[in-house]
């Protein structure tokens, strides 16, 4: 599914910079719930969602794009 290349990278990026789906939800203002599903491809991450992950996480919105998404 092509929405998992999105959650495993913010997953990668989450554990990354030390943070739990609770902590990082909470941060985000979305239930658990919403951003397990993203983390496990049953949701895509809307445009104004990957800003607050990036925003949070303190990277760029361009180091969440799965490869393959960039060309």
């Amino acid at each position: 599914m092509e929405t998992d290349k999105w959650g495993r990278r913010i997953r990668a990026f989450r554990k990354l910079k030390g943070y739990t789906q609770e902590e990082l939800a909470k941060n985000l203002k979305v239930s658990v719930s919403i951003l397990g599903e993203i983390e496990r491809g049953s949701r895509l991450p809307t445009d104004s969602f990957l800003n607050d992950v990036a925003g949070l996480l303190e990277i760029k919105v361009d180091e969440l794009t799965p490869p393959e998404d960039k060309e």
